[in-house]
């Protein structure tokens, strides 16, 4: 299975980390050390400042998971005991990064979970400029998940 984005200038991922569990539909990118307070989930063109957003993060001290999720269809495919390895219940902060449709990532982030998306459209601007507007930065997500471990 290859996933290919073209014309999108976007950072290559490690082959070798990556296409080992790409067929499970999603799979820990990046980690932390121990328990993570926080998962991010991505996919796509979201995926490199969702990275970033996790360095931000622990350079603050927090500890924070970046999951890949290319495939819903493939992940639920899995068993059990490989999904909770991935998205932990014990890990209640979660926030997905999506810039399209945010519906159905609920079944991924919970009740106390956020989701950064795009309900509508009519959005016409450089590509770099909507991203910015609609919180699709790595300064966007630190904050909702500052936010988010405040309340908690």
């Amino acid at each position: 299975m290859a996933l290919i984005l073209s014309r999108q200038k976007l950072p290559i991922l490690d082959a070798k980390t990556t296409g080992c569990e790409l067929s499970r539909g999603a799979y820990i990118l990046s980690d932390c050390p121990g328990k993570p307070q926080i998962i991010l989930i991505a996919t796509g063109a979201e995926v490199h400042i969702t990275l970033a957003a996790q360095q931000q993060l622990a350079d603050q001290g927090i500890a924070a998971r970046v999951v890949n999720m290319p495939s819903w269809e493939l992940f639920e495919a899995q068993s059990p005991a490989y999904r909770s390895r991935i998205l932990p219940k014990s890990v209640k902060h979660r926030i997905a990064i999506e810039a399209g449709i945010s519906m159905g990532w609920e079944q991924y982030i919970g009740d106390s979970g956020k989701m950064i998306g795009i309900d509508h459209f009519g959005a016409s601007a450089p590509g770099g400029m909507v991203l910015e507007k609609f919180g699709f930065t790595p300064q966007a997500i630190v904050e909702s998940a500052l936010q988010m471990l405040k309340k908690a």
